[in-house]
């Protein structure tokens, strides 16, 4: 069996036109909180089943982080999981860097057809191992939204008026980081990141679901 703990530090993505580039998309991707890695890597096939514990905890490894980061397999789930289209059309994407995921996050680039001026951005990892799992996403003059499993799609701006710079280390995280973005959301993110702390105080085990 295997477990899922989305009561934690919150994924995050951060979304800009490439400032050389105009046709293409860049999205940067944080996992989280730690024991959110190691579930992934589970999920994937590249960490053991046996991380999960009897009462549904996860026991991290320090060792996960580059197993996780280096793996194929997360990759290729992460543009699985997040797509970019502009002008009804699917953009292609790769994964231009990995670090840690965690703190640094992967780096996907993706490159449509023409000069992106707005563009469909289609977020749903994690949601797969458990639909309580939430994204906090952040894009160019200060634009949020808060990706779920009933609403994995959102429409960002980057037109030639927005800001085009590079996602930085520092922008987004976990943790305080992303207390401080859930403040520029709408009074409902609000309410789910505190229901979340609620749960988290009160839960220490976590719902078991089947490996695919």
């Amino acid at each position: 069996m295997i477990a899922a703990h989305p009561f934690g530090d919150p994924q995050t993505v951060e979304i800009a036109r490439d400032a050389d580039d105009p046709a293409v998309v860049q999205v940067t991707w944080k996992v989280g909180a730690a024991d959110d890695l190691t579930l992934l890597g589970i999920h994937l096939g590249v960490l053991p089943e046996d991380r999960v514990m009897l009462d549904g905890a996860i026991a991290y490894d320090a060792g996960d982080a580059a197993l996780v980061r280096e793996a194929p397999a997360v990759q290729a789930y992460l543009l699985d999981h997040v797509t970019v289209s502009a002008a009804g059309r699917e953009c292609t994407g790769e994964v231009a860097a990995t670090g840690d995921l965690v703190a640094q996050g992967a780096q996907l680039a993706f490159t449509c057809a023409a000069t992106v001026e707005e563009a469909s951005v289609e977020v749903t990892t994690l949601t797969d191992l458990h639909p309580a799992y939430r994204t906090l996403a952040t894009g160019p003059d200060g634009q949020h939204q808060v990706y779920a499993s009933d609403t994995s799609s959102h429409a960002w701006a980057l037109g030639p008026a927005t800001g085009t710079a590079a996602p930085s280390e520092q922008s987004l995280g976990t943790g305080a980081s992303a207390a401080l973005q859930i403040g520029g959301v709408l009074g409902a993110a609000l309410l789910l990141a505190a229901a979340g702390a609620l749960v988290a105080r009160r839960r220490r085990t976590v719902t078991t679901h089947p490996h695919p």
